[in-house]
């Protein structure tokens, strides 16, 4: 997993991009400070410049993107305005700039790969983000990503191009989104964190997760827990030994006698009475996340206690 990692981490070093249609454009001008300039600025210096995306250079910074987007690309960037962060609720900017991994995945929620002018799009309906989670694109009436209208496009800059929108793109909740909303996955979640997974589990995937409730991990031996929160590189192996690659439903689980893990060795599948993967039975199936699946389980599962078929 700890490949994975750096994998996603790669991935999560992109950058944003715009697709746009030209007949929604046809005639638009840009208000920015930007649309004049010439392009002799890479993304993040045309920005900066522009005067009206100084929450999204925050946002860039705070995410270890910057140098990404100075880099040679070309990229797009399909680019909120300060006025569009400032309609998402209050305290919303404050706590995603906390919440790093959160941010990350939100811009990159706004990245298609390959720089794209406004000419290229008007034969798509939809467009697949890096993060792994489409966006929607609409061109009956101007143009729409999602719930996002363009207002500006084509903003040269020496490294790629932006487009304007009014609103932030916001993506389906991930794995770890669900699974802290959830409310009985806080010690999971804990574990996550603790293991450095957060971003891997934030990421394109899919995944599939066989996901211990809080009662699970609290059947576990007395200091266990505790242990392993301080031993992460055994805590990583027993978090990934969780982890299937791919989405995989519970119409497909009951077909397999076995699955690969992420952690490299397999867990058994029962599906004779009920569903248990090695000694977990699966009490809660097909919790649909935009990266993936989980399926709740009632007890910790652990390579040295499979039980392979």
């Amino acid at each position: 997993m700890d490949r994975k990692v750096t994998i996603m981490g790669a991935i999560g070093a992109s950058v944003f991009v715009l697709i746009m249609a030209p007949t929604a454009l046809a005639g638009h001008s840009c208000g920015s400070k930007a649309a004049t300039a010439k392009a002799a600025n890479d993304i993040v210096d045309t920005a900066a410049s522009a005067g009206d995306f100084e929450t999204l250079v925050t946002a860039i910074k705070a995410a270890g993107l910057t140098e990404t987007l100075k880099g040679e690309g070309p990229f797009t960037v399909f680019a909120p305005t300060d006025a569009a962060f400032a309609k998402l609720p209050k305290g919303t900017v404050e706590s995603l700039l906390k919440d790093l991994p959160k941010l990350r995945s939100i811009l990159k929620y706004h990245v298609v790969a390959g720089a794209v002018k406004a000419a290229d799009v008007s034969k798509l309906q939809h467009a697949k983000t890096v993060l792994g989670q489409q966006v929607e694109i609409d061109t009956s009436k101007g143009v729409r990503i999602n719930d996002a209208t363009v207002t500006a496009a084509d903003i040269e800059a020496k490294n790629g191009v932006i487009h304007v929108i009014d609103t932030v793109l916001l993506p389906k909740d991930d794995i770890i989104d669900l699974a802290t909303k959830a409310g009985e996955f806080e010690t999971l979640v804990t574990a996550i964190r603790a293991a450095g997974l957060t971003d891997t589990l934030r990421g394109e995937g899919p995944f599939t997760v066989f996901a211990p409730t809080d009662e699970a991990f609290a059947q576990l031996p007395d200091g266990t827990l505790d242990s392993l929160l301080k031993d992460t590189s055994k805590l990583r192996s027993i978090l990934t030994y969780h982890v299937v690659p791919g989405r995989v439903l519970a119409a497909d689980v009951v077909k397999l006698r076995k699955a690969k893990t992420v952690q490299g060795e397999h867990v058994s599948i029962d599906a004779s009475s009920g569903v248990r993967i090695n000694e977990a039975t699966v009490v809660k199936t097909d919790i649909e996340a935009g990266n993936g699946v989980i399926h709740v389980i009632d007890a910790v599962i652990t390579p040295e206690k499979k039980h392979e078929s």
